[in-house]
């Protein structure tokens, strides 16, 4: 898992550098709408550009919030990135034997459940909801970027220098929580038996919370879980394999202990609560009209 994670978690530490060295908050204000709905389906949509996993993404989002994207942009962004990437959907299309309406079924229930997720934050969670250390360290890259306030005086080679310092910080900062979020995938992959899980399945509501609760468990990379999503497909309907390839890229245990690094506790329960909640309502309807 870790092996597979790292060169994820370093191509989006280099973005999170880059974000902190070339986009200006006023740049992102002006780009941003004012209006939470329409920065939330903007969110949703810049996941396409980048092709970052769910481990990557959390240093990613962290910077932008920092930047001062809204608390909804950023949570959607970060919800959908994983997802409907470009190399993920492919991946998915491959995976399903070059089947288009898996790739649609993924890629339009992870922006329903994104959006839906980040509207109802943006009204529970009015200011961002960061760890106090996380509060602290945006007041000091605030202050410092205002007293350095002449970016177009600093050389080329001095800004990539500061991308590079600053990508060395984010992955030492998010790099433990991967290792012990793996560890402890793998442990409970080794001692909790995915039969059993699968014995649970006998309608469609507890279909997709086992599929649920095996994304969680198994805690796979968004490039690599459809092919183990399309193994199970003797076993379990479209709506709960839906249900598999959304909430796992959003939620999986690494990225669970990631986000604990970031925000306060009570906020990712939260988080957690109206993604599961969100996917389990998407599955059945998927499930209903897909079969």
């Amino acid at each position: 898992m870790i092996m597979e994670a790292i060169p994820f978690i370093l191509l989006g530490v280099i973005i999170s550098g880059l974000i902190q060295t070339f986009l200006s908050e006023r740049w992102i204000a002006r780009v941003l709408p004012g209006n939470r709905y329409m920065a939330s389906l903007l969110g949703c949509g810049v996941g396409l550009f980048f092709p970052a996993c769910e481990c990557g993404i959390v240093p990613i989002t962290r910077r932008l919030l920092r930047k001062g994207v809204p608390l909804h942009a950023g949570i959607a962004f970060m919800l959908t990135g994983p997802i409907i990437n470009p190399v993920v959907l492919f991946a998915t299309y491959i995976a399903f034997g070059n089947d288009w309406r898996m790739v649609a079924i993924r890629g339009g229930s992870a922006i329903i459940v994104a959006y839906a997720t980040a509207i109802v934050l943006s009204y529970l969670y009015p200011r961002l909801p960061m760890r106090l250390r996380e509060d602290a360290a945006a007041e000091t890259a605030a202050g410092a970027e205002f007293a350095a306030a002449a970016p177009a005086q600093a050389s080329i080679g001095r800004r990539l220098y500061d991308v590079m310092l600053h990508a060395v910080d984010e992955f030492f900062s998010v790099g433990k929580y991967l290792v012990l979020g793996a560890f402890i995938a793998a442990s409970m992959q080794t001692f909790i038996p995915t039969s059993s899980l699968m014995e649970l399945g006998s309608n469609p509501v507890s279909a997709s919370l086992v599929m649920i609760g095996l994304a969680f468990i198994m805690s796979l990379c968004s490039e690599a879980d459809a092919f183990i999503a399309s193994s199970f497909r003797s076993t379990f309907s479209v709506g709960a394999l839906s249900a598999f390839l959304v909430f796992g890229p959003m939620v999986d245990i690494k990225n669970t202990l990631m986000l604990l690094g970031v925000f306060r506790g009570r906020f990712v329960l939260v988080l957690i609560g109206l993604v599961a909640v969100s996917t389990l309502g998407v599955s059945l309807i998927v499930g209903r009209l897909f079969g």
